[in-house]
């Protein structure tokens, strides 16, 4: 695995890092992609449609070839990266076209009518297939090296960029900000300080502090970045966030319906808990429309806290616990920490806020961000099929003796309660005007 954390190394702080440290890869290969959406190249991608009994309705056999010209573009362009960082490249060659096989049957699964409805989408099907190959049928040795977690999911996450409109996360007031912070503040210090405890590193702590208070797989793998962590500390805390979305995906909408929670608090509640953007919309939607809605939003506006959190760890991390007797770090360690994924990140919602809509209106905006979603949507299954693929549940338990699991998990149920009475507060109406 190439590069875990965000930052560049020491050795590499040169011009050179721009095309090969995997953050700088994740961006420009993202505004590449959204270029070809923006001039309508990415229109020929094959969608998969609904089936009931009959999966082959599903895609026609004339997108077939197209299928095979999505797997070998996406190959093409991923090795790009592995190439310049000279990583293995026949390895993930081979490997390939078994993560992307496993991420078109996860879609294909999550296209199954009674599926759909349920709202189990396409990247929880990708993680269970990835760890029933991992921990029931095994992974050949010699194609390990094609797990590239974080290279799929930080090009991904340039894409969504472009999905997340400023104005859509205000949509929800002071009230939804006040909402995220509230909960964001109270279960990160809870997490981090129960794990320094328990005798975890600090380093260890932050991420998962990060990942349990922002948004999950995202924050984990910024929050290491900017913390320059253990990637098997990233890897863990990533397996964890997943492993703890699927019951709560099902729970949530269910406790909700039984004690008659309002459609706004649900939304709320679901959007500030549970930590992935998929798992969200999809249990939102097992709600209602309207709580999907605000779920959404809430769960878009603490994706734009990546960046503030991010930065704000690597600010600290520079000037106080890496600090050394008579040093004084240089301000530009900040900007060598800062995970560039992010600013790609921001610098898509930018485009798509100010420039795109302003000048090509939303209805030609919407398209381009069409064709960016369906390719964002290949590289969250490739990225999720890869977590599920090095997840080891024997190793979950042996890690740390149990106590990161112990320290997710009360993490975990603190965000729930925090989030429940934040969201009751702020959008119910009890206490202020709903927002929305």
């Amino acid at each position: 695995m190439n590069e875990l954390d965000a930052s560049e190394p020491k050795a590499g702080r040169k011009w050179s890092s721009l095309y090969r440290s995997e953050d700088w890869w994740a961006v420009w290969l993202g505004f590449a992609l959204l270029g070809l959406s923006v001039v309508n190249l990415l229109s020929w991608i094959p969608r998969i449609g609904k089936w009931d009994i009959d999966v082959f309705s599903s895609i026609g056999v004339s997108s077939i070839p197209y299928l095979v010209a999505l797997a070998l573009f996406i190959l093409l362009i991923s090795s790009i990266p592995i190439i310049a960082a000279k990583n293995g490249l026949k390895g993930y060659v081979l490997g390939f076209p078994l993560i992307f096989a496993l991420s078109f049957t996860a879609m294909l699964i999550a296209s199954q009518s009674y599926v759909n409805y349920l709202g189990l989408e396409y990247v929880l099907w990708a993680l269970l297939l990835g760890i029933f190959v991992s921990n029931i049928v095994g992974i050949p040795e010699q194609i390990k090296s094609s797990i590239k977690t974080e290279l799929f999911i930080k090009i991904g996450l340039v894409l969504l960029g472009v999905e997340i409109l400023f104005h859509t996360l205000l949509s929800a007031g002071v009230f939804g900000l006040f909402e995220i912070t509230l909960g964001l503040f109270a279960v990160w210090y809870f997490c981090y300080y129960l794990a320094v405890k328990l005798g975890l590193s600090k380093s260890f702590a932050c991420i998962m502090a990060s990942a349990t208070s922002i948004c999950g797989v995202s924050a984990a793998i910024a929050a290491g970045g900017a913390v320059k962590g253990d990637p098997k500390e990233v890897s863990h805390t990533i397996s964890l966030v997943l492993l703890f979305s699927i019951p709560l995906l099902v729970l949530m909408p269910f406790v909700s319906k039984t004690v008659g929670i309002p459609d706004a608090v649900a939304g709320a509640w679901i959007g500030g808990t549970i930590d992935t953007t998929p798992a969200v919309v999809a249990a939102g939607a097992l709600y209602s429309d309207k709580a999907m809605k605000v779920a959404s939003i809430i769960k878009m506006s603490q994706n734009v806290l990546i960046g503030i959190t991010a930065f704000a760890l690597a600010v600290y991390w520079t000037l106080r616990v890496e600090k050394n007797p008579g040093e004084k770090p240089k301000p530009i360690e900040i900007w060598y920490r800062f995970p560039k994924f992010v600013l790609g990140f921001i610098m898509a919602s930018a485009l798509s806020s100010f420039l795109l809509t302003p000048i090509l209106g939303s209805v030609a905006t919407n398209i381009i961000i069409n064709q960016a979603k369906s390719m964002r949507a290949w590289f969250f299954a490739m990225a999720f099929v890869c977590i599920g693929l090095s997840t080891n549940f024997k190793e979950l338990f042996k890690i740390g003796h149990g106590r990161p699991l112990l320290v997710f998990t009360a993490a975990t149920l603190l965000d729930v309660a925090v989030s429940l009475l934040s969201a009751y507060v702020f959008f119910s109406g009890a206490v202020f005007p709903p927002p929305i």
